[in-house]
């Protein structure tokens, strides 16, 4: 069983945290962000540390125990150095590109596919063939990425379609005569 709990969370300079019962608010350079944990936990600022500890000793209050700490450190990494997605486009024709407040994405359909940024997400084209999504909230920045993967995800023969920078591709053989 993981013990990720048991660790604080350090805070760094430049980030203010403030711990009102179970809710946790982080503000810094990127901006502001809160947590509510569960009241199967209980949490407190000491020394520039966060800690989070079980209430009891429950299978519920040991599980929200790694969750409300992993949280808060995410809070805390994403006011402070934020969060980035890469994503690769392969294919011909296939491109993206910035337009406003709206991402604009020819990925081989009939129809170019415009998808709305939200607020507080900051989504640059490099190259027409690369997609850098950052934010101060990682299950935000997480979810864009996985959406516009998911329009036209790699396929196993050519590999076209849109990856993670970091993915690999099981490449299968085509077909024989």
């Amino acid at each position: 069983m993981s013990r990720v709990g048991k660790n604080p969370v350090t805070v760094p300079s430049g980030v203010d945290v403030k711990v009102d019962a179970n809710a946790v608010t982080a503000k810094g350079k990127l901006g502001e962000l809160s947590y509510q944990a569960t009241d199967d936990v209980s949490i407190e600022l000491k020394d520039g540390k966060v800690w989070v500890t079980p209430k009891d000793e429950g299978k519920r209050a040991r599980s929200m125990w790694g969750t409300a700490r992993a949280q808060i450190q995410n809070l805390v990494t994403g006011v402070s150095d934020g969060f980035t997605k890469s994503l690769e486009i392969t294919g011909v024709g296939y491109r993206a590109a910035v337009q406003g407040k709206t991402l604009n994405l020819q990925l081989g359909f009939s129809h170019d596919i415009n998808y709305p940024i939200p607020e507080g997400i900051k989504v640059v084209c490099e190259r027409p063939t690369a997609i850098a999504i950052s934010g101060a909230n990682k299950q935000v920045v997480g979810q864009m990425a996985a959406e516009i993967r998911g329009f036209r995800p790699p396929e196993p023969y050519k590999g076209k379609g849109v990856r993670y920078a970091d993915e690999q591709i099981l490449r299968k053989e085509g077909k024989k005569k």
